[in-house]
Parts: C-alpha cells; sequence; structure tokens
C-alpha cells in the first residue's frame, strides 16, 4: 500500500512538473517557421510580364512603398500613406518616374475609396496613376504608355487640392558627367 502511494506522489510531482514547465512557455509567444512566398500573384506576373515587354527600355519596380515615392515635411501627414505600397513603379532611363501602375486584385475585396485616396495622393504629388480593375490588355497597355508623351509631367489637382511642391520639382545644378555638362 505505502508503495502505490509513492509511486502516485511520484506521478502526480511529475504531472505538476510538466505543467508548471507548459506555464512557463504559454506566456513566451513561440515563433512559427519561416517560409518562402512568391513575390508576385498571378495578377501581377502577368502585368510585370506585359509592362517589361510593352516598355523594355523603362525600369519597371514592384511593390514600392509610399515612403519612397512621398515625402512630407509633418509626421502626421506622413502617417497618412504609412503602410500604403505602389503595385508597380515606371522609371525612364534617367531614373524618373514615367507612371505609377496600379492593379485591383479581384481576390481582395478592396474598398474603392482606399484606391482613389491612394491614387489622389499620388497624383497630389505630381504621379501620373494609370490604375487597372484585372491584367491589362497589350493593346490597353501601348495605348496607355506609348502614346504618352514621356518628359511631359502631368499634374493633377483633384478636388481643387493644392499641388505641393516637392524635391523633384526644384532645379537641378549641372553635373559633370565623362568630361561633358548635363543637366
Amino acid at each position: 500500500m505505502a508503495i502505490y502511494i509513492v509511486m502516485g506522489s511520484l506521478m502526480l510531482l511529475c504531472m505538476l512538473m510538466i505543467a508548471w514547465k507548459s506555464l512557463e512557455t504559454g506566456g513566451k509567444q513561440q515563433d512559427s517557421a519561416l517560409k518562402q512566398r512568391a513575390i508576385f500573384n498571378i495578377n501581377e506576373q502577368l502585368t510585370y510580364t506585359r509592362l517589361k515587354e510593352i516598355l523594355p527600355a523603362h525600369i519597371i519596380l514592384a511593390h514600392v512603398s509610399f515612403d519612397a515615392l512621398l515625402t512630407t515635411k509633418y509626421y502626421r501627414t506622413r502617417n497618412k500613406y504609412r503602410n500604403m505600397v505602389a503595385d508597380f513603379v515606371v522609371l525612364d532611363r534617367n531614373h524618373q518616374v514615367t507612371a505609377i501602375v496600379a492593379l485591383d486584385d479581384p481576390m481582395v475585396l478592396k474598398r474603392q475609396q482606399v484606391s482613389q485616396y491612394q491614387d489622389a495622393l499620388l497624383e497630389m504629388a505630381g504621379y501620373r496613376v494609370v490604375r487597372y480593375e484585372d491584367v491589362p490588355e497589350y493593346l490597353q497597355l501601348r495605348e496607355d504608355f506609348l502614346n504618352f508623351p514621356v518628359q511631359q509631367k502631368v499634374l493633377h489637382k483633384p478636388n481643387g487640392l493644392k499641388k505641393y511642391h516637392l524635391y523633384s520639382d526644384l532645379e537641378r545644378k549641372k553635373v559633370k558627367l565623362l568630361g561633358q555638362f548635363q543637366s
């Protein structure tokens, strides 16, 4: 009988120790395993491929943060576009932004107001925004990009909002490049 009591006590002690250990690790959140994920979904892959085919002399950047595209003096204004990302940015040979391509994903239920707000922010800064509801067709891309003069800067003033001059509007100083002066 004493042996059963000792064995029961040892088993109870082991169970209490296991429970105590699980309580200690229960307060700390465990990290999950890291896994690779695809950079583009299928619609983004098709759009990127078509943009590269239509604009071979241009640079196409994907998933560019609004923080890289916009700047402002005040932190509270910066918070308005924090965590926003442009789908594609089209750069010319001089690494100047020609257009920003926004792609609405039909799989994601995104409100139209958010898209309009993002477009208004970018247009207020002087960017040309081209938004597609689905993967754009080759003909549509040709119309939107090949008929548009690359050097012309389009400034939209949506809803009568004031356009603020940013660094891109400043006059650039002459730089000596390979023995020649370029502006």
